[in-house]
């Protein structure tokens, strides 16, 4: 595992279980209510990742990118339709995603370098 994608999944999980600690209702609520959102349903998984990744793309949330990167990659998105993504996220977006879809992209290469 390449240190960026490490890095990321390392701060991910210890923030996570610090914001549970919070034992707040509504954070939990919040946290249960996105994993619902993508379990198999109508829409398969691998859907909902791609339809989330189009989100964060046009929203510009870098970790929201990363996330759902990792989480096409653990549904076998392939590169092509990982790039047919790229493209309705910024035909969405506009070119104010562009910068964020180079990052996507350095980000997508690393996942995909321990294969």
């Amino acid at each position: 595992m390449s240190n960026q994608l490490a890095n990321f999944n390392d701060y991910r999980s210890k923030m996570n279980e610090r914001i549970m600690a919070s034992d707040n209702l509504v954070l939990k609520r919040l946290f249960n209510l996105d994993t619902n959102t993508y379990a198999e349903g109508v829409l398969p998984v691998k859907t909902k990742e791609m339809l989330g990744l189009v989100a964060s793309m046009v929203l510009r949330c870098d970790d929201c990118v990363k996330y759902h990167l990792i989480k096409c990659k653990d549904e076998n998105v392939s590169n092509e339709e990982v790039f047919e993504v790229f493209a309705i996220a910024n035909i969405v977006g506009g070119t104010i995603v562009i910068p964020h879809l180079r990052r996507a992209v350095e980000f997508w290469e690393e996942i995909n370098k321990n294969e």
